[in-house]
């Protein structure tokens, strides 16, 4: 374990940032070990002061600010909002905008390949390399049965599987990607409709018989359904870098003793 150094006293223009203040504001920033958690505090505890004092120089005052759940803002973090309101400019993603992001990114907007899939899992702990032996047999004799005897997937899932989808012939319905394990999703979209995989799948749930059922491809989604997203996405991501670059102009100009500001990009412009 990372040892906890002895943190220096850190200021702004001066003025000490509490170290009570620091230590609170540290659970807002897990880190691998207490000092960087540490610093990551106290950084974010110097933009914000920055901002403060940036917004009493400008004369910003709390205008009764609510958050996205109409919750009032407190009185710093309303002034806050309303001085990057004022002097942080996002320009607007228009038509040729969002569409030019669109086309550069097509990928990016297609419907997921869904595959109904069906298995019959046995069960078995990698770690217990006895039962994950005698699973893996069982799954490769299964497998040549339904070779053999397909209509059988139904009957062996209800005798054989683990799994509760045992009770629906081992179907789980229509997968689409990232909603199971890497090893099965590789081996199940990898297979035409109908296909049985000629070999047992190690997961780490243990080995599954794996069968694809019906396949739907996922299709490109047009323009106007996504444009309204992309536009919002290209604007979030402007408005970060633009706050990221007023928090960089306001630290130049100040005098930060204690901590090294360093990049910008932290919980106040995310």
């Amino acid at each position: 374990m990372a040892d906890v150094l002895e943190h220096p006293c850190v200021t702004v223009n001066g003025r000490e940032i509490d170290a009570a203040l620091i230590a609170a504001e540290v659970q807002n920033h897990p880190a691998p070990d207490p000092n960087q958690a540490w610093e990551a505090a106290a950084r974010a505890l110097v933009l914000r002061q920055l901002l403060l004092d940036e917004a009493d120089r400008l004369e910003i005052m709390s205008v009764g600010l609510v958050d996205a759940e109409g919750r009032k803002l407190a009185d710093e973090d309303a002034r806050i909002e309303a001085l990057l309101e004022q002097e942080v400019q996002c320009p607007h993603a228009d038509e040729t905008v969002t569409q030019r992001f669109y086309t550069q990114h097509s990928d990016r907007f297609r419907s997921p390949t869904l595959v109904e899939a069906e298995h019959i899992l046995f069960a078995a702990s990698p770690t217990d390399s006895l039962a994950y032996g005698l699973a893996t047999g069982d799954a490769r004799t299964t497998i040549r049965t339904l070779q053999a005897q397909p209509g059988l997937f139904a009957e062996l899932a209800l005798k054989h599987s683990a799994c509760p989808s045992k009770e629906q012939g081992g179907n789980l319905g229509q997968i689409g990607p990232g909603q199971t394990v890497e090893e099965f999703e590789d081996v199940l979209f990898g297979l035409d409709e109908g296909m049985l995989h000629p070999e047992p799948v190690k997961t780490r749930f243990g080995v599954h018989v794996i069968r694809a059922g019906r396949r739907v491809e996922g299709q490109q989604l047009p323009f106007d359904l996504v444009q309204e997203k992309i536009a919002q996405y290209l604007e979030e991501a402007s408005w970060r870098r633009a706050v990221t670059q007023y928090l960089s102009i306001l630290a130049s100009q100040a005098n930060i003793e204690g901590i090294d500001v360093g990049s910008t990009d932290g919980p106040l412009v995310q």
